[in-house]
């Protein structure tokens, strides 16, 4: 356990929009970005939609490391995109994306799953931060994923930078969840006995060609296809990157409690992971201000104390993967508000110096933007 790293890497992905408008970019525009953004940052590449960018980190041990990586490609690619009169800014959801103006990317991959889903894919215009963290047992990750679900709102909790939608308010702080579940193998993961009975239900979904392998299971939560990580999937695209490294700090954390102490969470079942997507659902209307089930207590406590205690509990993990002041930031997120809440404000402050909806909405494109960048 001592000489593992747990080594960790990070996907993000960025919307980009018309700089005058603030609405999808017109194809055009987004094709020269798009043969442009590879040449600038290596791994910057196509997402679902001409709209969308993904970068990603190596595998990492240094969180300073990714936060300069991180940042130094945000910053590029944020250039790039105005050099093609666009703005690339991170969110769950792009506050004035319509369904009719989405084009798909011409990848293999993304065209058949176009082909499978049909306007489901094209309503799919969210955004999401993965984090991966190394395993220090390959064959242990579905025990360690089945244990890390109770924390998963929590995560949400703290990335959640969703609450407009085809340009109006959703009513909620996130729609990304609920616009992405309308994809099949979507969601929470079922609770499986242990890896062998896991990858019984991968083999199935291939042979009955359902799946060409386990990259098309969407889970908020998985084992990854490609790498020896859990890779953890319910965040929404991070606007500010000092929350994304805090939030994956806390992760890498966590496995590594989780991976130490057999005893956390040593019996989840039906009923924890019931609770769980309650409390993602919680986590959706209110935001890092949302009162969550505790199991144990039996009673609903705030995200701030969830965090405190997540916090708590792996105080030994950060300290000794040298990341303590990350996790430590964390609070930061609950203190002063979540993305959602910084949008929801500067469309509060539009509106209030007489901005129509349209412009509003605009206003919090461009705030997204600066703050991808800043």
């Amino acid at each position: 356990m001592d000489q593992h790293a747990f080594r960790f890497g990070i996907e993000e992905e960025y919307f980009l929009a018309d700089a005058d408008t603030g609405e999808s970019p017109v194809s055009e525009r987004a094709d020269r970005f798009h043969e442009a953004a590879p040449r600038l940052v290596e791994p910057a590449s196509h997402e679902f939609l001409k709209g969308q960018v993904e970068v990603q980190t190596k595998p990492l041990t240094d969180f300073g490391d990714a936060h300069g990586s991180l940042r130094g490609m945000r910053r590029a690619l944020s250039s790039l995109a105005a050099e093609h009169g666009l703005t690339l800014f991170a969110a769950g959801a792009h506050p004035l994306a319509k369904v009719r103006d989405q084009v798909a990317s011409p990848d293999q991959r993304y065209r058949r799953l176009e082909s499978e889903l049909g306007v489901i894919a094209m309503r799919a215009m969210i955004c999401a931060t993965h984090i991966h963290v190394e395993a220090p047992e390959p064959g242990r990750r579905v025990e360690l994923m089945n244990r890390l679900i109770p924390f998963l709102p929590l995560f949400y909790a703290l990335s959640i930078s969703s609450p407009f939608w085809q340009g109006r308010d959703s009513g909620l702080k996130g729609i990304r969840l609920s616009a992405f579940a309308e994809w099949p193998r979507m969601g929470l993961p079922e609770i499986f006995a242990n890896g062998e009975d896991y990858q019984r239900y991968v083999d199935l979904l291939v042979a009955a060609d359902v799946v060409d392998d386990a990259s098309f299971i969407w889970w908020h939560i998985r084992p990854s296809a490609r790498f020896p990580t859990i890779e953890l999937r319910i965040c929404d695209s991070c606007t500010r990157l000092d929350d994304l490294v805090s939030i994956a700090a806390l992760y890498r954390a966590l496995v590594r409690c989780l991976a130490r102490r057999p005893d956390v969470n040593a019996k989840v079942g039906a009923v924890e992971r019931g609770v769980c997507a309650s409390n993602i659902w919680l986590v959706q209307q209110h935001g890092v201000e949302a009162r969550l089930i505790d199991v144990r207590r039996r009673a609903a406590i705030p995200v701030s104390q969830h965090l405190e205690e997540a916090v708590e509990l792996t105080r030994e993990d950060a300290e000794a993967l040298g990341c303590s002041e990350w996790t430590e930031r964390a609070r930061t997120i609950v203190e002063r508000g979540s993305s959602a809440d910084m949008q929801r404000a500067a469309f509060r402050d539009a509106t209030a110096h007489g901005s129509s909806v349209d412009d509003a909405m605009r206003a919090v494109v461009n705030m997204l933007g600066r703050e991808t960048a800043a």
